[in-house]
């Protein structure tokens, strides 16, 4: 079975990054009691610029994901983050290969 995720990579404007974080996580804490479907989302940032996020959500299947995109209160939420950035990129993706630590050495996935 696919692992599917929904991405997005955020350019946040200086001075705004608190408030960006908070607003995603409001954002997906919202989304994880609305929507089953989600498995787990993550926010990660740039060590090099502080500015510069990638989330990533997973999600059980594709349908759900395009639901969660076209429910209620999505566009609000989202638009609360991205007015906060001066770019952004979104898009949908399907895991490939994870390469995993099992013991002493790597282990590929997929």
């Amino acid at each position: 079975m696919a692992e599917l995720f929904a991405s997005g990579d955020w350019y946040v404007m200086k001075g705004k990054e608190e408030e960006f974080i908070e607003n995603w996580t409001e954002f997906l804490q919202w989304t994880r009691a609305t929507q089953p479907e989600m498995v787990a989302a993550a926010l990660i940032r740039d060590e090099v610029d502080p500015s510069h996020f990638i989330s990533f959500a997973q999600w059980d299947d594709a349908g759900a994901r395009n639901a969660w995109k076209n429910s209620e209160g999505f566009m609000e939420r989202f638009s609360a983050c991205r007015s906060l950035c001066d770019d952004m990129r979104g898009g949908d993706y399907e895991r490939i290969v994870t390469v995993e630590r099992d013991g002493d050495r790597g282990r590929v996935v997929g």
